[in-house]
């Protein structure tokens, strides 16, 4: 559980902020699953959105975590089961988010830094109301609409067709001039008015009812009976495409207009805006329509008009760079503080958990709250039974703002954090320079054994399906498992799982299938799976990326030791990873009983070697690239981005096996370097030559 909530981003530390991008990509994870699987959100969309924000944060202050948390990587989550799969030909993406004006203004300015552009105050911007509902991908051959698809994961999603064609604002056919193929991409939404006239009728037929009119077009989109569906009403409103097969548009705008023409639903509130003055004066004036409306929107999109810049500024992992959700504030809410707990996390911290009276925050129940640690408590001077205001913009387990202390009573006491594991009941001590309290006891405290083993099971690693939290905890109590590898001996203890509380032979056969499934496996996500700190997905893709092979890793970060050795500096020359991530793997790789749990791993597992992305070489496939200096044609995040996709690996310093340096004005010591090294310089025009 997050536990730095309150304290300000720029007071982190780098080992603060590990410890809390770990536990918010966690908590992260978890409530994207429940949002979009199983349309059952335990938070509202401001407290999900401040979550989110919180984790980009830190990671823009700390550009060695850059991309460490799986959760940036991704859009929703793991299909649903009960649907078939779609594929979706081009990824169904999210937004960043924007949460006050400079955070709009702030964008533009890196939309024009990212084009080169002298002001970005004249780019023409298409604004238009964020619909609170379920995103979905229509597909069109010839006209006609053929299948239809939830986000998903934003690769794969599921395969609503029969559901989506009883929406009235679903045309079956298209009209005017339309592309062969088309995919459109689009929000499925509940008025407020049929939300209410639903939950009349549930409520009549002692039916589920629904927190919101959002959770109500989930559900009634997802019903395995098409009946179901049809007989709830249900809208649809078009914004964007997937899959095109000819586009006729220079901008979003004519794209919109097409859009109607075809014969969908625009919303009539978009409009397209030349300044940020514009932009926040038509943001404002959706605010203030906002109750009036007769659908929920939590929002206004910004996106750029012209498609060409769209193109040039592509995407991060999960988002594209050319638009930003701009959300309406959120409120705060009072309850009573009931009792406060202790949870102990993967690395040993102790996190104090605030016990409320249940209190309805936003259509949801919410009984937990994060106070983050002891000294934030004594800031706060937070109490058992104090009644406490809680931020509805808050985390999963929404933060407690502070206290009414005009409510407080004389048995209200300071509440005393415990110098003992409440796990183990081993020491606990504060370490220095951290706000945090570790127990000392490593992997012989339980919680942080079994946090490490769900660690290397979760979907982001190993993705053993049905080896959950209530199993790891089960199989740890009964001394099945205690490292990894011992996940791989179950198989030869099948009749002792079968005569498990909960577990027949179905289940059994079910869990060995997922494990024997994951004994391939891609060398990224085993990187991943071991745990090492601040390495997330990502980063552990580099590292695949840049070794290859897990022997090829192994001795290197083994070597990397000595900071003086090539092995330390081709670590750190590695894109993102800087100083303070490389100490930590190379901390891990220096440990005996993590290299023994290695080595009984890979006797377990068949780990395939890092394989490109990249489909036809190019000039560059494979090369080692050092950016440096002024570019004119383009911004650097741009060059970097345009040479990863064409197979390069861009890293951060010169060294004898930089293939190219490319120098821009006032290219500096990297430059100086390379020349010494004899490494080919090359201008920005001979590299943009290079790669046309």
């Amino acid at each position: 559980m997050p536990k730095y909530r309150d304290k300000p981003i720029q007071s982190f530390n780098i080992f603060e902020a590990e410890e809390e991008v770990l536990a918010l990509d966690k908590e992260i994870s978890i409530h994207d699953r429940l949002y979009y699987q199983n349309d059952a959100p335990e938070i509202d969309d401001a407290s999900y959105d401040r979550l989110r924000r919180r984790l980009e944060g830190l990671v823009q202050r700390f550009p060695e975590l850059t991309k460490m948390s799986p959760t940036l990587q991704r859009v929703g989550t793991t299909p649903s089961p009960s649907f078939s799969k779609v594929t979706h030909r081009e990824p169904m993406l999210s937004l960043a988010n924007a949460f006050d004006d400079a955070d709009v203004s702030d964008f533009l300015s890196r939309v024009g830094r990212f084009l080169s552009l002298d002001s970005a105050q004249g780019i023409e911007i298409v604004a238009e109301p964020k619909i609170d509902g379920v995103s979905a991908s229509l597909r069109y051959e010839k006209g006609l609409f053929v299948v239809g698809a939830t986000r998903g994961d934003g690769t794969v999603g599921e395969d609503i067709t029969d559901n989506l064609r009883t929406i009235k604002d679903i045309p079956q056919s298209l009209t005017g001039d339309f592309p062969e193929a088309l995919e459109i991409r689009g929000e499925i939404y509940m008025s407020k008015a049929a939300f209410y006239e639903l939950n009349s009728t549930q409520m009549e037929s002692n039916s589920k009812v629904f927190a919101n009119p959002r959770n109500a077009a989930a559900g009634s989109l997802r019903q395995l009976d098409p009946t179901i569906t049809a007989s709830r009403k249900l809208n649809f409103f078009a914004y964007s495409w997937g899959e095109i097969s000819e586009l006729k548009a220079d901008n979003q705008s004519q794209f919109l207009e097409m859009l109607s023409k075809w014969g969908f639903a625009v919303n009539p509130l978009t409009r397209v805006c030349n300044t940020l003055q514009d932009i926040l004066l038509h943001y404002r004036e959706i605010e203030r329509q906002r109750l009036e409306l007769p659908y929920d929107i939590d929002g206004v999109v910004y996106k750029l008009n012209r498609l060409e810049f769209q193109k040039r500024l592509g995407n991060v992992s999960r988002a594209p760079r050319w638009a930003i959700a701009h959300k309406f504030p959120a409120q705060q809410i009072e309850t009573v503080l009931e009792d406060i707990d202790i949870q102990v996390g993967r690395t040993g911290v102790l996190t104090p958990v605030a016990r409320l009276t249940p209190v309805n925050v936003g259509g949801v129940i919410v009984s937990n709250a994060s106070l983050h640690n002891e000294d934030e408590i004594k800031r706060k001077d937070i109490r058992i039974g104090d009644t406490v205001i809680i931020q509805r913009a808050g985390d999963v387990i929404p933060q407690v703002v502070e206290v009414v202390l005009h409510k407080r009573t004389e048995f209200n006491k300071p509440f005393n954090f415990p110098a003992i594991c409440p796990s183990c009941g081993g020491e606990s001590m504060r370490v220095q320079g951290e706000a945090a309290r570790r127990c000392l006891a490593g992997l012989a405290c339980k919680d942080q054994a079994i946090e490490r083993l769900k660690h290397f099971v979760s979907r982001n690693a190993f993705d053993i399906d049905g080896l959950g939290e209530k199993q790891i905890q089960l199989f740890w109590d009964d001394g099945l498992i205690s490292s990894p590898a011992d996940i791989y001996r179950l198989q030869d203890r099948r009749e002792e799982l079968e005569k498990k509380d909960g577990l027949g032979q179905r289940s059994v056969d079910n869990i060995i299938t997922a494990i024997e499934k994951s004994r391939v496996i891609k060398l990224e996500r085993l990187i991943y799976g071991l745990g090492i700190p601040q390495i997330g997905q990502a980063t552990a893709r580099l590292l695949a990326m840049n070794y290859g092979t897990l022997s090829k890793l192994r001795s290197a970060l083994i070597s990397a030791a000595n900071k003086r050795s090539i092995e330390y500096h081709d670590l750190i020359s590695i894109d993102q990873i800087g100083e303070n991530v490389a100490d930590d793997i190379v901390i891990f790789f220096q440990d005996k009983t993590n290299l023994d749990m290695l080595s009984d791993l890979e006797n377990q597992l068949d780990i395939t070697n890092y394989e490109s992305l990249v489909i036809e070489p190019t000039k560059v496939t494979g090369k080692v690239i050092v950016f440096t200096g002024t570019l004119k044609k383009m911004g650097r995040a741009e060059a970097k981005s345009l040479a990863e996709s064409l197979g390069a690996k861009v890293v951060g310093s010169v060294s004898n096996k930089t293939d190219f340096v490319v120098a821009g004005g006032e290219a500096g010591s990297k430059a100086t370097k390379a020349e010494k090294l004899g490494v080919t310089i090359l201008t920005e025009e001979e590299w943009l030559k290079l790669i046309t």
